[in-house]
């Protein structure tokens, strides 16, 4: 598996988010070729503000591998992370990141602020932009359709 393969399943976790009326966002957290974690937007549904793709899958992830520390593990998420999943992505210790579409309000990793360049003890490889396109597109349905639904 590569890049692509994981992004698509992280995705695949985004279209699961819309079809239950969230923000499409899914992530996947990878060791090696295994994925270790999955997340999806629910916060609609779970009527919590922590309820992030990101936060998600690296809670999955320490529970499929013991630990809290994900030093050799990568995240692909469709949308550049907030400020609070940018801060747990460095206090998980993710080794990579990879992320989809920019998020001109909340992204937290080059966007708006980039968390990572300020002096925190863990810095992650960053890969931004990454299949933007698919990503974005997923975005720009969900609320097409959620305007076209009030009017």
């Amino acid at each position: 598996m590569n890049d692509t393969d994981f992004m698509k399943e992280a995705l695949r976790l985004a279209d699961e988010a819309a079809l239950e009326g969230e923000v499409p966002v899914g992530a996947v957290i990878t060791l090696g070729d295994r994925i270790v974690g999955r997340g999806r937007n629910r916060r609609e549904k779970d009527k919590n503000a922590l309820a992030h793709a990101e936060l998600e899958a690296i809670n999955e992830a320490c529970r499929t591998l013991g630990g809290w520390r994900l030093w050799q593990c990568d995240m692909y998420v469709t949308l550049e992370p907030c400020p609070m999943c940018t801060g747990a992505i460095i206090n998980s210790r993710i080794k990579r990141l990879v992320y989809g579409a920019s998020d001109y309000k909340a992204g937290s990793c080059g966007s708006v602020v980039n968390l990572f360049d300020l002096p925190y003890n863990h810095k992650p490889e960053v890969t931004a932009g990454f299949m933007q396109e698919e990503c974005a597109q997923k975005l720009t349905e969900f609320f097409k359709k959620l305007r076209e639904s009030k009017n």
